[in-house]
């Protein structure tokens, strides 16, 4: 239904526009002429492929490559910046908090790679197919030719489908992209939630780091800011998902030469693309491009931490390292203060072992 209301608009349209009535399909007839060499099931695949291909190049790349920018910066701003890294949401060994944003950087840069590989297929256009992938009543160079049109036109590397069958009958090239939007959408839920654990607080919380405040996030606590930039990049990541979910399902619906279920695929990855763009976008300018870090907090964390240990084990061996952190932790005492009662090492050579900023390489 929408193919055919499509062309008879273009049709009328032209008519209009050569001096005729609308609606007497005449001289140009919306099958006859605006649907030549065409059919629903070839132009509506074309129209998903070339709308998915055009809103990911056009937007979505954008928005990642500026915050991957905002990340790459930060992680050389807080590079020599020593903090404590986690495990299990446990202490573990030091890490600077420019090595930690680096990650944040790569998860998204291996996203984007993700994403550029899925398009690889949907570059490909089912035009000229026409019913059932034959393209029956088509010229013989009319699928080539359209391809290399719609290349020009969008500056996209798209080319005619060797096999049109295939994307009649299923989208599994559409699947894989979505499967990649989703795949974002884990790296995206994870970044925030880092982000919201830092900024936890401002007393009670970690507070690692400082976010921007947008707007008083309690109608009934005065003063409580809360990172609803993040929050609300954490729903389009499980609307996202959901999406795929989907589109995955919608998928595997083709019976025999054609899939009916393009409506609900291409509304759902479209979806997904418009609300990850939007979503990253406002993520960077108000709360990506201000973080902040609390050096007081890190400093404290650092000189607190009991997983400094780990700096021991070479010298004196797994066992006495452990012994050291329990009795550091039931004694509510520093680390050196249990080192220098078990009597393991002299306190000049803990000084000189545990220095947590040359904990964060290679040793």
């Amino acid at each position: 239904q929408p193919n055919m209301n499509i062309n008879e608009v273009i049709a009328n349209r032209a008519n209009e526009i050569a001096g005729f009535e609308k609606g007497l399909k005449k001289p140009i007839h919306p099958n006859d002429h605006v649907n030549k060499s065409q059919s629903t099931n070839d132009s509506f695949p074309t129209a998903m492929h070339v709308s998915v291909c055009l809103a990911i190049t056009k937007d979505l790349y954008n928005a990642i490559d500026e915050l991957v920018k905002i990340f790459n910066e930060k992680s050389k701003k807080f590079h020599n910046l020593v903090k404590m890294g986690r495990t299990h949401l446990q202490d573990a060994t030091p890490i600077t908090l420019g090595q930690e944003i680096s990650a944040w950087s790569s998860q998204l840069q291996e996203a984007k790679k993700n994403i550029e590989v899925s398009l690889r297929g949907v570059l490909e256009l089912a035009q000229g197919g026409t019913a059932v992938g034959t393209g029956l009543n088509t010229h013989p160079q009319y699928a080539a030719k359209f391809a290399k049109k719609i290349a020009k036109i969008t500056g996209l590397k798209f080319k005619s489908a060797i096999n049109k069958f295939s994307l009649l009958a299923a989208h599994d090239a559409l699947v894989f992209v979505s499967g990649s939007l989703n795949t974002l959408a884990c790296t995206l839920l994870k970044i925030v939630n880092d982000v919201r654990w830092l900024a936890s607080g401002p007393r009670c919380g970690l507070g690692e780091i400082f976010i921007k405040s947008n707007e008083p996030g309690s109608s009934i606590m005065p003063g409580k800011i809360n990172p609803t930039q993040a929050e609300a990049v954490s729903m389009v990541c499980c609307q996202v998902i959901g999406n795929h979910t989907t589109v995955s399902i919608a998928g595997s619906q083709g019976n025999f030469q054609l899939n009916v279920f393009k409506p609900v695929i291409i509304f759902n990855i479209l979806q997904s693309i418009s609300l990850l763009s939007s979503s990253i976008t406002s993520f960077s300018k108000h709360c990506a491009e201000s973080i902040e870090p609390n050096i007081n907090q890190l400093t404290y964390f650092k000189n607190r931490s009991l997983m400094l240990v780990t700096a021991l084990v070479p010298y004196i061996g797994y066992d006495k390292a452990a012994m050291a952190a329990k009795i550091a932790y039931q004694d509510k005492s520093t680390l050196k203060d249990a080192v220098m009662k078990l009597n393991l090492m002299s306190s000049s050579k803990f000084d000189m072992i545990v220095k947590p900023e040359d904990m964060i390489n290679p040793s």
